[in-house]
């Protein structure tokens, strides 16, 4: 019987869930069949001309300044995704093992700067980072420095800022996973001599694997298609894949080889977050096997 109301709820909940389930199929394949189509056109005289050519691919594999940009935006993606989730691990396990009674505060401000909007935040950034800012203030008065550091306008600016915007989704999806585990076998691994760092390393992390096969995907999806901190943080010290594809929409109206851009940067979001997700998934049943 109990089988039985179990299908039924699994078939109920699939019926309810399918119309709403194609609805968001569509709202999210119909503008990416579109610019599939629109990367085989041509473009001349500034318009674009319906046709079928890979020209607009092959511009893109022998140019190098949008090979660089591509290898910019992917260096920039797995250095901020690798900063959140080191940055990240040891407060989400903190959220995790807490009972203190502040608890829901400390996960308030932790949710606080979603509701922020990246340009706002990048702009908070461009003040701790600029020539004039918090930093450059500090380490002249300090006497560090006589004359301001280049902070803004760099890879190095991007990368703090764009980590800045992704470390709350990576905390959040990871303390959700984390609070799932039952801490008395790390209690247990310690009682039978296991360090901190060997408990952590044998118990924590391959429990916590999941939660960090989750976490890489989003932020490393996050940072792939960032804008608005890449465009006001970088300058034109860095370029990456979401400002030229616009460019090329926006100002140039070259809609052929800009779908184009968006179309890799889609597929190689997906392959690569795939595939990193993959990889961590494969070491986890390891991990359990053993």
């Amino acid at each position: 019987m109990n089988s039985q109301a179990s299908d039924r709820n699994s078939r109920l909940g699939a019926s309810l869930a399918f119309p709403a389930s194609l609805i968001v199929l569509c709202v999210m394949m119909v503008p990416i069949l579109m610019l599939f189509r629109y990367s085989f056109n041509h473009f001349e005289a500034s318009v674009m001309v319906e046709g079928f050519t890979l020209e607009n691919y092959r511009s893109f594999i022998h140019d190098p300044y949008y090979r660089e940009v591509f290898l910019s935006t992917v260096y920039v993606a797995v250095v901020c995704t690798v900063l959140s989730l080191v940055l990240g691990f040891p407060v989400a396990y903190f959220l995790a093992k807490s009972q203190s009674r502040y608890k829901s505060l400390f996960i308030i401000l932790l949710v606080f700067p979603l509701m922020v909007g990246s340009v706002v935040r990048a702009a908070g950034w461009m003040v701790v980072l600029g020539n004039a800012g918090f930093i450059n203030y500090t380490l002249k008065w300090l006497g560090i420095i006589d004359q301001p550091l280049q902070l803004m306008y760099t890879p190095m600016a991007v990368i703090v800022g764009t980590t800045g915007v992704v470390m709350p989704y990576m905390i959040l999806t990871l303390q959700s996973v984390l609070e799932g585990i039952d801490f008395s076998v790390e209690e247990a691994a310690q009682n039978l001599g296991a360090g901190f760092f060997t408990t952590f390393w044998r118990i924590v992390l391959p429990i916590a694997t999941p939660g960090v096969a989750a976490g890489t995907l989003l932020v490393f999806i996050l940072c792939m298609n960032a804008y608005a901190t890449p465009v006001l943080l970088g300058g034109t010290g860095i370029t990456m894949m979401a400002p030229a594809l616009y460019d090329q929409i926006a100002k140039a109206y070259n809609w052929p080889f800009g779908a184009t851009l968006a179309l890799i940067l889609v597929v190689a979001t997906l392959a690569m977050a795939l595939l990193s997700n993959w990889i961590i998934h494969r070491r986890y049943v390891k991990t359990m096997v053993a």
